[in-house]
């Protein structure tokens, strides 16, 4: 009979946010007749923006002819799209980032998964503590960690606890460690980084050549003109940074997939004999090897996002998201929670109240409110006792899910 990886066996029960949906499924199943309102997941609601729609929609028409087909395209991405957004999301904040180094993708979840093919298997690994599951996930499926504790902390992994009390932003490790996961603004606490303290994360990777897996998916949600949107505008970080960026939230692609990660030339890891690599040729080859290309029509929606409308009309859905986290933070807090997040981040942090844990809350939201938000505990054990709301939602719903919050 044919194996199975081992390492799957390791991963607890279910992954959060299908042991989310399957709580919700027996909850519905025995209440059919209860307005469930989710909040739950990452996921956006709005429309996509018109300036992508009728891209896309060109796109089409253009398949529909002989002399506009287009079959495989670059597995990098094509230049035109990469051209785009090197100019206007790095070089425009000062960023030395060109279009060669930037490879379009189908996810950023996909691609902070993906990356671990490139690297060795003997890294010493650390990731926040709450941290976006993936992270975690991916070491544990591609045997990177022991087994997990009472607690759910895998063995072979540095993990670096985000509270309240540090203003959750993580410590530097005490010890060497090889990978670093960061992700700012944070999912799951919505706190953001200064550029003073990512330069402390930069000179800690250059000091002990150390490499850092910067997640900026929600950099678009940063309101604060002070606060970096890629660690590219930190100095250095050119030698010890690899970025990933998506077009999900910002410009709802959720259902459309483009995404893009930015691996810059002269980034170099060591091979077992010692041997100095460049890491941008490694994942360069890794990419036209396991991956075809992001569909021309979803790519010239995603150039569309840096045309003068789509600017506009990605700018009026970060703000309704953002509109959306300010009416949650106020009700929350008139509601009598202490609430975190949501000023730079589409995602409220609550401390669960005196005596509930966190599964305990959404048990007790989804069967009193019928409200659903993402259990903290799911997040890591630091994520005890807190409980994460997602701005992705209509205002209609927001705003009832939130009227039936503050009535329990």
């Amino acid at each position: 009979m044919v194996q199975v990886n081992g390492n799957y066996l390791k991963l607890k029960a279910g992954y959060l946010f299908p042991e989310i949906g399957r709580r919700v499924k027996a909850f519905s199943e025995a209440n059919p007749t209860a307005p469930i309102i989710r909040l739950g997941i990452g996921d956006v609601t709005e429309p996509l923006p018109e300036a992508c729609r009728t891209a896309m929609k060109g796109a089409i028409d253009e398949m529909g002819t002989r002399e506009g087909f287009h079959g495989y395209g670059p597995e990098q991405g094509y230049p035109w799209l990469r051209e785009a957004i090197a100019k206007a999301d790095f070089q425009s904040r000062g960023c030395a980032v060109s279009a060669e180094e930037i490879f379009v993708s189908d996810g950023s979840k996909c691609d902070s998964s993906n990356i671990l093919d490139i690297l060795g298997e003997g890294n010493r690994i650390a990731v926040t503590d709450p941290v976006y599951p993936v992270y975690v996930d991916s070491n544990v499926m591609a045997g990177r960690t022991g087994d997990a504790d009472d607690a759910g902390q895998y063995g072979g992994l540095t993990y670096l606890p985000i509270t309240a009390s540090n203003g959750f932003i993580a410590p530097l490790p005490e010890g060497k460690v090889d990978l670093i996961y960061l992700c700012f603004p944070n999912n799951p606490t919505g706190a953001v980084a200064t550029k003073a303290q990512l330069k402390q994360w930069v000179d800690y990777a250059l000091a002990n050549d150390a490499l850092i897996l910067f997640d900026a998916a929600y950099e678009a949600f940063i309101q604060d003109p002070e606060l970096p949107h890629s660690i590219y505008e930190i100095d250095g970080a050119r030698q010890c940074a690899i970025e990933f960026r998506s077009f999900s939230k910002n410009a709802g692609f959720t259902g459309t997939r483009c995404a893009l990660t930015v691996v810059p030339k002269g980034l170099m890891g060591t091979a077992a004999n010692g041997e100095k690599v460049e890491l941008w040729a490694l994942w360069n080859r890794r990419q036209c090897t396991k991956f075809n290309g992001v569909s021309y029509i979803v790519q010239r929606g995603a150039e569309a996002v840096y045309s003068a409308a789509g600017q506009a009309q990605v700018k009026a859905l970060v703000s309704f998201y953002m509109e959306n986290a300010a009416i949650i933070r106020q009700e929350l807090k008139a509601a009598g929670l202490t609430v975190y997040g949501g000023e730079q981040a589409p995602y409220v942090w609550i401390q669960t109240p005196e005596g509930q844990d966190s599964w305990g809350f959404f048990d007790h939201l989804l069967g009193n409110a019928h409200v659903v938000g993402t259990p903290g505990s799911g997040f890591g054990a630091a994520g005890e006792g807190y409980f994460r709301l997602s701005a992705f939602n209509s205002r209609a719903n927001v705003e009832e899910a939130m009227r039936r919050i503050r009535s329990l």
